[in-house]
């Protein structure tokens, strides 16, 4: 069932201009009273959970997704040169982050990475503009649970030969994707935690602080 959303409309200053400390928490209330969801749920990696989080509650809210933007964007490994994620949970986080980048002066493109190859024209993997061969690219995600879907983006990158200099996700579910991304060299980054989440969630339903 979806929660209200009064996390932007309650504060007067604009999510363009707030400072990035108020943002994040908003974007954590957001989280809270739109994406999660407590009950019994199978995911993509085929586990079982008492909670889900549908990270497109927010990446598709209008406020949810340029604060998504501003909050990744300086996130990016030093030298980054487009953002790229798997279809469907990375697309609008690739388009937030591109479209804010260049709002600051940057030109940062933005790929998304098909889960099977286009079934007509040029059959790619990956969309978007051709880069120069050897092009850091960071990995963008909504959710990571075991990592695989990120891992996946990861391989179609290197494989058209790009660089791919770490996977950022919004949530950490905290069930194996930091730990494979360690295994294979590739740093990682999130800006929640489930934790933190299940914690502001309760708060904000008045069963905790």
């Amino acid at each position: 069932m979806t929660k209200n959303n009064q996390s932007f409309t309650d504060h007067s200053q604009s999510v363009a201009t707030i400072d990035l400390v108020t943002l994040r928490q908003q974007l954590l209330d957001l989280f809270c009273q739109v994406a999660y969801q407590e009950g019994d749920f199978l995911l993509t990696s085929g586990q079982r959970a008492s909670y889900y989080i549908n990270g497109k509650q927010v990446t598709l809210h209008p406020q949810g997704g340029l604060a998504v933007g501003r909050i990744l964007l300086p996130l990016l490994p030093e030298g980054t040169q487009a953002v790229a994620g798997l279809t469907l949970g990375a697309d609008p986080i690739v388009t937030a982050v591109s479209v804010v980048a260049a709002y600051e002066g940057r030109s940062l493109p933005a790929l998304i990475i098909r889960k099977e190859p286009k079934g007509h024209g040029t059959q790619a993997y990956i969309e978007g503009p051709t880069l120069p061969e050897g092009s850091y690219v960071t990995v963008l995600e909504d959710v990571v649970t075991t990592g695989q879907s990120a891992l996946k983006a990861v391989e179609r990158l290197q494989q058209a030969g790009y660089q791919v200099n770490g996977v950022i996700s919004l949530v950490d579910r905290q069930q194996g994707g930091a730990e494979l991304y360690q295994k294979t060299g590739l740093p990682f980054q999130a800006v929640f935690t489930i934790p933190e989440i299940q914690r502001r969630s309760a708060a904000l339903s008045g069963g905790g602080a």
